[in-house]
């Protein structure tokens, strides 16, 4: 049956007028906005460059569950695209008021899978005013390994980047062995995920793979499961499964300092319950180093803890208690399959990907040291 895709109650007249309204703000010069529209989340960043880093001028993000319920029905809902409206539609009051120029505005796996996918970005152009593009799950591993470049260890020939979405997950082996060591943090940037050889000492890609499963799509499927345990190990299981064509499943590279490093809500939940914070505080977890051992204890007591007490626990608020188990499964398996001690936690992702991209195509930082603050 075909979905009645009228706009949820907001007039479009009147959100129009409202942005007209709005008296501009006093643009900084080469401002830059990222926006991420995924399955779960709706996030935008507005930065301007300096010096070696990025300094965020406003931030925005949104749970939007866009993909709520697309696993079962292949459509984004009403209610999903009318919560999405109205977070989108803040975000463009905001790139006006700022007088940004310089943006990109990406949709990933929700608006890449959905059959009405097309009609909702239609929609959103018309209500809001913003153009949406749906990247390649190339080009949204790329943009995650890019804002992970200030995070990789000199001394790393092996690395393992992955990013837990809401609708999938992406992994990208790189190979460092051939860069110098001063060097492998800007070969991360000039990364290619997908194209010809790599030039003689630039980072090469191993392989790449987008699994089109994330917290959201994980749980949805197997929501039916009454054991909690039961619905972990059976999470763990069937994402190990997509993972059979991944090269290094089979095939390990040559031997070198391995460092993993993980993008995403799952790691970034699971270190500030190492912590123990009660409220969240990026500055604390983003760029730390969490031990093996440590993510397992994590685990374990989420695990302990059950449904109810998940919804209870003060660190995990309303937003993550239903997803952290799926996650937590995906990282699981992770580190099963390729051991390590310890990963370093990035809490950044396509927005950092995307304005370190922007900011050094115009040369105005020097992506070696760049850093989001």
């Amino acid at each position: 049956m075909a979905q009645d895709l009228t706009a949820p109650a907001q007039d479009t007249a009147e959100r129009a007028s409202r942005r007209r309204s709005i008296e501009p703000a006093q643009a900084e010069p080469e401002l830059f906005a990222a926006l991420d529209l995924g399955t779960n989340s709706c996030r935008m960043l507005i930065a301007a460059p300096d010096g070696g880093h990025f300094r965020i001028v406003d931030a925005f993000a949104k749970s939007v569950r866009l993909g709520m319920g697309l696993e079962r029905t292949g459509h984004l809902s009403r209610g999903a695209i009318g919560r999405t409206l109205q977070a989108l539609d803040i975000c463009a009051d905001k790139l006006q008021r700022f007088g940004v120029t310089n943006t990109r505005l990406v949709a990933t796996e929700a608006c890449r899978r959905a059959r009405n996918g097309a009609h909702f970005l239609s929609m959103v152009t018309r209500e809001t005013g913003l153009r949406l593009e749906v990247i390649r799950p190339e080009e949204e591993a790329r943009l995650a390994v890019i804002s992970c470049a200030p995070l990789v260890d000199p001394e790393a020939e092996q690395v393992l980047v992955f990013d837990i979405g809401g609708g999938s997950t992406e992994l990208v082996w790189i190979d460092l062995s051939e860069v110098p060591p001063e060097a492998r943090a800007e070969a991360i940037v000039n990364l290619k995920v997908k194209g010809g050889a790599p030039d003689r000492g630039a980072a090469r890609i191993v392989d790449f793979i987008s699994v089109p499963l994330g917290v959201a799509t994980l749980h949805e499927r197997f929501a039916d499961v009454a054991d909690d345990g039961a619905r972990f190990a059976l999470m763990s299981w069937y994402f190990e499964e997509q993972l059979t064509s991944f090269k290094p499943y089979l095939d390990l590279p040559e031997a070198g300092l391995f460092q993993m490093i993980g993008t995403s809500g799952t790691v970034t939940t699971v270190g500030a319950a190492h912590l123990g914070l009660r409220r969240y505080d990026r500055r604390k977890v983003d760029g730390m180093t969490l031990s093996t051992a440590a993510i397992d204890a994590v685990i374990q007591r989420f695990l302990r803890l059950g449904p109810s007490g998940r919804r209870n626990d003060a660190g995990l608020g309303r937003d993550r208690c239903e997803l952290i188990m799926s996650g937590a499964a995906i990282l699981q398996t992770l580190l099963r399959l390729w051991p390590t001690e310890a990963i370093r936690v990035a809490d950044r992702g396509l927005r950092e990907g995307m304005l370190f991209s922007m900011m050094s195509a115009k040369g105005v930082f020097r992506p070696a040291v760049a850093a989001a603050e």
